[in-house]
């Protein structure tokens, strides 16, 4: 996983409340085990519609996604995560979230940030008809046109992860000199490896 600090950006808008997995990519594209090639197919039944938010102009090439609250409601799909970020998207920012959405981002990559909705209307409004946003995981704030700084909140193992690109694999390796002690103290109580 790659260790993420900030990006400046540009920011997509998608005040929809309740948007839930299937809506970010629907069932039929959930037959691939493999993180990849997801992104075609995000908000596919939403994108068909001309005037969807992230067919907007100033949508395009956004790594940073302003939306409503409960952001990745519903089922536990790990492909709603794998999508956004396929898709291009770093960054997702909404008033709240689904818990096991916001523990599928963490474990690859994508930052999933909850501030009060009224911040986050505020930067609706200072990105509208297009603009950049930074968000700033080391200091925990996201930059605004306007010289608007919004500090968020984040949670300390999380943030850490995400600083280090730390995914589950990554961080038992760092234990790896104890976990290589603890096989060598304990001994398995039969031979796991030999043939009958």
């Amino acid at each position: 996983m790659r260790a993420f600090r900030s990006v400046t950006a540009a920011t997509a808008v998608l005040d929809r409340a309740d948007v839930d997995t299937d809506q970010i990519v629907p069932k039929q594209f959930l037959k691939r085990v493999e993180r990849s090639g997801f992104g075609e197919f995000l908000f596919f039944d939403w994108a068909k519609d001309p005037d969807f938010e992230l067919n907007r102009p100033e949508a395009q090439d956004a790594k940073i996604l302003l939306a409503g609250r409960n952001f990745g409601c519903g089922s536990s799909r790990e492909h709603a995560p794998w999508a956004l970020q396929d898709y291009g998207f770093e960054v997702v920012v909404a008033p709240s979230f689904a818990d096991i959405f916001i523990s599928n981002c963490v474990k690859i990559g994508l930052v999933p940030v909850a501030l009060p909705p009224d911040r986050v209307k505020a930067l609706m409004s200072s990105v509208a008809g297009g603009g950049e946003l930074t968000v700033d995981l080391e200091t925990k704030t996201i930059s605004a046109p306007g010289n608007l700084v919004v500090p968020f909140e984040f949670d300390d193992f999380q943030r850490h992860c995400l600083l280090h690109g730390l995914d589950d694999i990554a961080r038992a390796l760092t234990h790896e000199a104890e976990i290589i002690a603890y096989e060598q103290n304990h001994a398995a109580p039969f031979e796991t490896t030999a043939l009958p």
